[in-house]
Protein backbone atom coordinates (compact mmCIF):
# COMPACT_ATOMS: atom_id res chain seq x y z
CA UNK A 1 0.00 0.00 0.00
CA UNK A 2 2.87 2.13 0.41
CA UNK A 3 3.64 2.68 -3.27
CA UNK A 4 0.34 4.05 -3.83
CA UNK A 5 0.76 7.94 -4.19
CA UNK A 6 -1.06 9.87 -1.75
CA UNK A 7 -3.44 12.61 -3.00
CA UNK A 8 -4.30 13.78 -0.12
CA UNK A 9 -3.37 14.35 3.61
CA UNK A 10 -4.82 14.11 6.79
CA UNK A 11 -5.09 17.62 8.63
CA UNK A 12 -3.56 18.83 10.54
CA UNK A 13 -0.94 15.79 11.44
CA UNK A 14 0.22 14.91 8.12
CA UNK A 15 -0.40 18.37 6.32
CA UNK A 16 1.81 20.06 8.90
CA UNK A 17 4.88 17.81 8.48
CA UNK A 18 4.62 18.00 4.65
CA UNK A 19 5.00 21.65 5.21
CA UNK A 20 7.82 21.28 7.53
CA UNK A 21 6.00 23.26 11.12
CA UNK A 22 4.07 21.65 13.79
CA UNK A 23 0.20 20.65 14.10
CA UNK A 24 -0.40 23.96 15.81
CA UNK A 25 1.23 26.76 13.84
CA UNK A 26 -0.23 24.66 10.73
CA UNK A 27 -4.03 25.19 12.40
CA UNK A 28 -3.09 29.01 13.10
CA UNK A 29 -0.92 30.37 10.21
CA UNK A 30 -2.12 27.48 6.99
CA UNK A 31 -5.59 25.85 7.66
CA UNK A 32 -7.79 28.73 7.00
CA UNK A 33 -6.52 29.72 4.03
CA UNK A 34 -6.85 26.21 1.86
CA UNK A 35 -9.79 23.70 0.44
CA UNK A 36 -10.34 21.10 3.11
CA UNK A 37 -12.48 17.87 2.68
CA UNK A 38 -14.18 16.46 5.37
CA UNK A 39 -15.87 13.08 5.93
CA UNK A 40 -17.04 12.62 8.81
CA UNK A 41 -14.29 13.27 12.00
CA UNK A 42 -11.48 13.02 9.10
CA UNK A 43 -10.46 16.35 7.30
CA UNK A 44 -7.93 15.95 4.66
CA UNK A 45 -6.27 18.59 2.19
CA UNK A 46 -4.79 17.45 -1.30
CA UNK A 47 -1.40 17.46 -2.16
CA UNK A 48 -1.73 19.98 -4.84
CA UNK A 49 -3.61 22.14 -2.87
CA UNK A 50 -0.77 21.90 -0.25
CA UNK A 51 1.59 22.90 -3.40
CA UNK A 52 -0.82 25.56 -4.78
CA UNK A 53 -0.58 27.39 -1.19
CA UNK A 54 3.00 27.16 -1.26
CA UNK A 55 3.16 28.91 -4.55
CA UNK A 56 0.67 31.37 -3.55
CA UNK A 57 2.38 32.24 -0.24
CA UNK A 58 5.87 32.38 -2.35
CA UNK A 59 5.06 34.81 -5.09
CA UNK A 60 3.34 36.86 -2.26
CA UNK A 61 6.55 37.21 -0.09
CA UNK A 62 8.80 37.80 -3.21
CA UNK A 63 6.31 40.42 -4.63
CA UNK A 64 6.31 41.88 -0.97
CA UNK A 65 10.33 41.80 -1.06
CA UNK A 66 10.75 43.70 -4.42
CA UNK A 67 8.36 46.86 -3.81
CA UNK A 68 10.49 47.37 -0.71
Amino acid sequence: MSDVPRVALRVPEEAAIALGVSADFFDSHVRAELKLVRRGRLVFVSVRELEAWAEREAARTLDEMQRS
